[in-house]
């Protein structure tokens, strides 16, 4: 049996968590991190390398393959926090690009396109920043119900 991570004591879990599920969730915020870091580091946006990017794909997979484990733990809020993450950078980079395609023709959708995905990147970025630092710190993220 592994021994329990425990949260710090403003967090009030229902349910305390095994270290590998901590562990766990940390390589997720990790490779989650590591597409941020290739979209910063290349011409693409954060934002598509966030949402299309390889890390980010396994970690969500990862996200799934360990939800049910998470179930009633503190760290139930963060396995929603990065799914959400995940699918909301989807959704905003779809809309955007609608919103921007149409405008092409008048020249002003490459403009719209940039700005979208630049606010969507930095939208994921402060996500993937806030929930990692929350969970070193051991306290679980405000989400709406589920």
């Amino acid at each position: 049996m592994e021994p329990e991570a425990t949260p710090a004591p403003n967090a009030a879990p229902a349910v305390s968590v095994t270290r590998g599920l901590l562990e766990y969730t940390h390589w997720i915020y990790g490779l989650h991190a590591l597409s941020v870091l290739i979209g910063l580091a290349t011409a693409r946006a954060v934002a598509v390398r966030f949402a299309f990017g390889l890390p980010s794909i396994i970690a969500v997979i990862m996200n799934y393959a360990r939800r049910s484990e998470a179930r009633g733990t503190w760290l139930e809020s963060h396995f929603r926090w990065q799914i959400r993450t995940f699918w909301y950078s989807w959704l905003w980079i779809f809309l955007s690009s609608i919103l921007a395609l149409p405008l092409l023709i008048v020249g002003i959708g490459f403009l719209i396109a940039i700005l979208g995905f630049a606010v969507i990147g930095l939208w994921v970025i402060y996500r993937v920043a806030r929930g990692w630092l929350a969970l070193r710190e051991g306290r679980p993220m405000p989400l709406p119900p589920a």
